[in-house]
């Protein structure tokens, strides 16, 4: 917990939601908010890191967290540069940390990494030069805290104080860094109950011990929730036969139209993406009334804005003076 935090309990790296104050998350949340009143205006940009140089090292491929890092960095008006890994010096025997004594020569100032170990996030804090801020953009099986906190930011923004709902995690939370991200952050915030619902060959030994109530039975698991997150099955990190077949899962867990009239009437539907149409939703449901799946993109960037705008010394305080200023 020391290596995320400073003396002061300001953000000094990003690397997972687990132990995060709920004054912090909602430092974090607000910040986000005075940002996302920049997205919409004809000037984007604001002056916040200006001269700063943020890296995206992505060790797997991703598009979209990718594309939402650098559009936040490039809006905070920093410089950004993306490494393709898998054509760089790591290729050719070059070492992590080689690598990385290389990029802090060129006077980067933050690193922004995916990678599929659980731990490389920190591991790459614990040894980054002082001044140098990290945020983990996803590290294995282990954590993906600007996804919940997007999320997290998406669902008080639709559905206002957390604490008097039920949401309810649905789907391959064996495998899924997101829902672990989620449970810590939901819970830091206060979420009301929180809910886990999952085939029992998808479910993470001792999950409630994390404080929610797990389910095998998606019926049960959904009534009355006022949010449901789905997640991906994550067939790439799966080993032996956990599922029969996608058909299966979907006719047991995948979230129809039927299903969501278990929920509260005014539920919203959520998934950290990419969405596998006919496997975790029924694309009825996906492109329905009651989806905030493109809502979650677009908060994704104002999330990142704050999140980054605070590991490199704007803890939340001035961001909001410096949007009205820009922005207008």
């Amino acid at each position: 917990m020391s290596v995320q935090l400073d003396a002061q309990g300001n953000l000094r790296h990003l690397l997972t939601t687990e132990g995060l104050p709920r004054e912090l998350l909602t430092r974090i949340l607000d910040t986000a908010g005075s940002f996302s009143g920049v997205i919409g205006k004809s000037v984007k940009k604001v002056p916040l890191l200006r001269g700063r140089t943020i890296i995206n090292l992505f060790f797997e491929p991703s598009t979209r967290t990718r594309t939402t890092f650098e559009l936040a960095a490039q809006r905070l008006s920093a410089d950004v540069l993306n490494i393709d890994v898998a054509s760089s010096s790591t290729s050719k025997g070059e070492s992590l940390l080689d690598m990385l004594r290389n990029l802090e020569a060129m006077q980067c100032d933050a690193f922004v990494v995916r990678h599929a170990d659980s731990g490389a996030a920190e591991f790459i804090a614990r040894h980054a030069a002082p001044g140098v801020a990290v945020v983990n953009a996803g590290d294995g099986r282990h954590a993906h805290p600007t996804q919940a906190l997007l999320d997290a930011f998406t669902i008080r923004h639709e559905k206002g104080a957390l604490e008097p709902l039920t949401i309810a995690i649905v789907g391959d939370i064996l495998h899924s860094r997101v829902a672990r991200s989620q449970i810590h952050a939901l819970r830091g915030l206060g979420a009301g109950e929180i809910r886990a619902i999952a085939p029992r060959t998808l479910q993470p030994r001792g999950i409630e011990q994390l404080g929610v109530r797990l389910y095998e039975d998606m019926d049960a698991g959904l009534e009355g929730a006022d949010v449901v997150i789905m997640l991906r099955l994550q067939r790439e990190r799966m080993r032996g036969a956990l599922l029969p077949s996608e058909g299966e899962f979907f006719s047991r867990y995948g979230l129809t139209e039927q299903r969501l009239e278990r929920t509260h009437p005014q539920a919203i539907v959520m998934h950290p993406g990419p969405v596998n149409r006919g496997v975790e939703l029924d694309p009825r449901v996906a492109d329905g009334p009651r989806s905030v799946i493109l809502q979650q993109v677009t908060n994704g960037i104002a999330v990142r804005m704050a999140v980054m705008s605070m590991v490199l010394g704007g803890q939340g305080e001035a961001a909001p003076a410096s949007i009205e200023e820009v922005a207008g």
